[in-house]
């Protein structure tokens, strides 16, 4: 089971540049999320799973009222961004969701 700053440091490897503050709030945010191990990672290969990420991460917790179709996209964009790493690290996944769509400063406590 990896670690919560295993996990930071993927949301790095990818992001290049961090928002810290706001890496920090999303880790403390998920932080039970990052310790279960079958939620911890998110599983792009699984579209009941990428529905989960659209439904209550994307919609639900960043608000966001956009078509299916562009979340879905954005969804992809960040498995392929990822793909290189069998598990995907959660954290990491919203994170660069986060930062595609300029919602990152919602997790700056």
């Amino acid at each position: 089971m990896a670690d919560l700053q295993e996990h930071k440091n993927i949301a790095t490897k990818y992001a290049g540049t961090v928002h810290q503050g706001a890496l920090d709030g999303m880790a403390k945010t998920y932080a039970l999320v990052l310790t279960n191990k079958d939620s911890q990672f998110v599983s792009c290969g699984d579209e009941s799973e990428r529905d989960t990420v659209r439904k209550n991460f994307l919609q639900k917790k960043l608000g966001l009222a956009d078509g299916d179709d562009k979340l879905n996209a954005a969804i992809e964009s960040v498995c392929v961004t990822m793909k290189e790493d069998r598990f995907k690290s959660r954290l990491a996944f919203y994170y660069l969701l986060a930062a595609h769509f300029g919602k990152l400063e919602m997790f700056v406590k």
